[in-house]
């Protein structure tokens, strides 16, 4: 009883270790757009990195199926939904997003829906649901922010456009 509960363990870790490589680097640069952390200097983003792994990992065996990168997409966006009032939202120069954050001009929920649609590909009742929204206001908060990203307003330089060029 007690060797097959360590080779059911030891197969487990080597199931998520191998989840964890294929599907880190993803979902850290994911989790750096929410926050709007600058790529290189990212600790909000990687504490939600850490939070959802550690949740997947441990619903491992309950998953039965589902699939573990959708589970830690679903954890990691519901966990930054639930604390962005909090903690990006308030207090002065608190949570604020890095002006190189190619996503800075856009609210936290922008930021959300945006990532969600367009950088992870889900689809816009999926997400509505995932945030307890309508599908219509989804629609609308994306092509906003959408719109923001495309055209911004005069005295707004987006971060991609800011970044200085290494001469060739």
């Amino acid at each position: 009883m007690r060797e097959r509960q360590a080779s059911h363990n030891a197969r487990r870790a080597r199931e998520f270790e191998a989840f964890v490589a294929g599907a880190a680097g993803r979902l850290l640069h994911a989790a750096t757009l929410l926050t709007g952390e600058a790529p290189d200097d990212n600790p909000r983003a990687r504490r939600l990195l850490t939070l959802a792994l550690a949740h997947t990992y441990a619903c491992w065996d309950r998953m039965r199926g589902e699939d573990p990168y959708d589970h830690a997409r679903q954890y990691l966006a519901t966990r930054f939904a639930r604390g962005a009032w909090h903690q990006y939202g308030g207090g002065p120069g608190r949570g604020r997003p890095h002006p190189r954050s190619p996503l800075a001009v856009l609210t936290p929920q922008e930021r959300l829906i945006v990532v969600l649609r367009l950088y992870e590909g889900v689809a816009e009742e999926q997400a509505a649901a995932l945030l307890g929204l309508p599908t219509e206001r989804v629609h609308t908060i994306c092509d906003r922010a959408t719109a923001t990203l495309l055209h911004p307003r005069r005295g707004q330089t987006p971060a991609v456009a800011s970044a200085k060029v290494a001469p060739s």
